[in-house]
């Protein structure tokens, strides 16, 4: 296949940006696209072209495949990078570029096709040997037959989308009592973030670890796993810290689900960079989850310990390169990343848009900041919250987990409210330190990782900031006559005078 000599990219923020440094390293030009609201993004001052798409919902711009293909008609690229979400896993998108003559850095249509539905993707899975959640094969069609199936299986139950990931349309129902209002709930949230309400069941696990294993797939036959991803520091079903190697797997357990993973993707002819998820309940039997058919946010993690570059993969691997390698990789050190959100975790995570009065990023020895921002930068509140991923690599757990405890405590951003302080009390946090976290950690430890674990402390700081008013007031008090006096006596006018003029300021 003929090289590629410019490349697209379908996205916006951080993840526009780090497809497009790769890029330049290779020496292919880049072309931004860009909203509204993002007319001055970091990431379209970094392209060498950009294109307007439309209105700041994404909807009405960066989900308009038209209007993305016609930019790279412009433009003259000859390829598109998806980056993740929006048309990342839309199989249409990836038909609709063949058509149209532009290559896709991703998987083909069909292993989308295969995998992007969650109960068509249990279905190949269990046809293919691998284990999976107990539950429904396919979406269920009215709460009746839902609640009947639920109380068969018996509660705890997880109700999820059909037709997408990231925690959206999903809810946990602990009985019978809770069923409708989740029913209701998980099928509104699926309709709004996917366009299709259908819904399915699993059984849940307790106290479950998510484990997620990177696969590789060229166009010659070869699939390759590269180790694992620890996910389980989750906020509603959103990961928030990611790490590798996962602290409860051995290598004999990494080799298994390494092998399954490849079993999975070879099962639906994958191709390029995906990622096969997993639960591992407390007795480590582990269950396939789902299959991400794109690159992950949280990929930098896998390039510390590998040294690879996973985005150069991709592209290399859409020109038909074969793979530089036929097995895993043993992994190198340690590595750890979280996300930086603008949001308060104290207003219970609500989104924190606003100009970025100034910003300081950490540095030092194997430190990496994915960001999207600059000082004077307006974060926009139209799009995920998410800025920037920090992300750190040592030789050992211990030392880098010290490591992003002390990058954490370098980022400063003024101007908006950011999760820094939440994301550092999480990976200082014992449980997370011991290693045996589950994904109900961060429910578990919500008071704590705020700070707000002991309520007669919050009583006497209260006491104690009454007590400095008052004393601060009788202060006051005391110095007003005095300079009401000296006031008066250089004007000419009587201490009365002046304190009711002062009033009736």
């Amino acid at each position: 296949m003929p090289k590629i000599r410019k490349i697209l990219i379908a996205n916006r923020g951080e993840i526009a940006i780090r497809v497009m440094r790769t890029c330049k390293e290779l020496g292919i030009a880049t072309v931004a696209v860009y909203s509204e609201a993002d007319r001055s993004a970091l990431h379209v001052r970094m392209a060498d072209q950009a294109y307007f798409v439309g209105p700041p919902p994404s909807r009405e711009s960066y989900l308009v495949q038209d209007r993305i293909l016609e930019a790279a008609k412009k433009s003259g690229a000859d390829a598109i990078h998806p980056g993740y979400g929006f048309l990342s896993e839309n199989a249409s998108f990836v038909r609709a570029c063949e058509k149209a003559g532009i290559l896709f850095i991703g998987p083909p249509a069909s292993a989308m096709d295969a995998m992007g539905e969650k109960t068509r993707a249990r279905q190949n899975m269990i046809k293919a040997g691998v284990p999976v959640v107990p539950g429904t094969a396919e979406p269920i069609a009215t709460e009746e037959e839902a609640r009947a199936y639920a109380e068969k299986i018996g509660f705890p139950i997880m109700l999820k989308a059909a037709g997408g990931g990231g925690g959206k349309g999903m809810r946990r129902v602990e009985n019978l009592q809770e069923f409708s209002s989740a029913w209701r709930g998980a099928k509104g949230e699926a309709l709004n973030a996917f366009g299709n309400d259908a819904v399915y069941i699993e059984k849940y696990l307790e106290k479950p670890h998510h484990v997620e294993i990177q696969v590789f797939a060229d166009q010659h036959g070869t699939v390759v796993h590269l180790n694992e991803r620890e996910c389980s520091a989750q906020r509603r079903h959103q990961k928030v810290v990611e790490e590798t190697p996962s602290p409860i797997l051995s290598p004999e357990m990494r080799a298994k689900m390494g092998a399954v993973a490849v079993q999975a993707a070879k099962a639906v002819n994958y191709v390029g960079a995906g990622t096969v998820e997993f639960l591992v309940d407390v007795h480590r039997n582990f269950y396939f989850l789902e299959m991400n058919t794109r690159l992950q946010v949280e990929h930098p993690v896998t390039e510390w310990v590998t040294g690879l570059d996973l985005v150069a993969l991709q592209i290399k691997v859409a020109e038909g390169e074969k793979l530089p390698f036929t097995q895993a990789p043993t992994p190198h050190g340690h590595a750890i990343e979280v996300r930086i959100y603008a949001e308060d975790p104290a207003r219970n995570f609500m989104p924190s848009p606003g100009r970025i009065q100034y910003l300081r990023v950490p540095g030092g020895p194997n430190v990496r900041d994915d960001s999207g921002v600059y000082a004077g930068y307006t974060v926009p509140n139209f799009y995920d919250p998410m800025i920037s991923k920090l992300s750190v690599w040592a030789p050992t757990r211990t030392e880098a987990i010290a490591r992003a405890q002390r990058a954490l405590s370098e980022y400063v951003v003024k101007g908006i409210t950011t999760n820094t302080r939440y994301l550092k009390a999480i990976v200082g946090h014992p449980e997370f330190v011991g290693g045996d976290y589950d994904t109900s950690f961060l429910t578990r430890e919500h008071n704590t990782l705020l700070g707000q674990d002991d309520p007669q402390l919050q009583e006497v700081a209260l006491l104690a900031s009454a007590v400095f008013a008052h004393q601060r007031d009788q202060k006051r008090a005391k110095t007003l006559p005095q300079k009401a006096g000296a006031a008066a006596s250089a004007g000419g006018m009587s201490p009365w005078r002046l304190g009711l003029r002062t009033r009736r300021r």
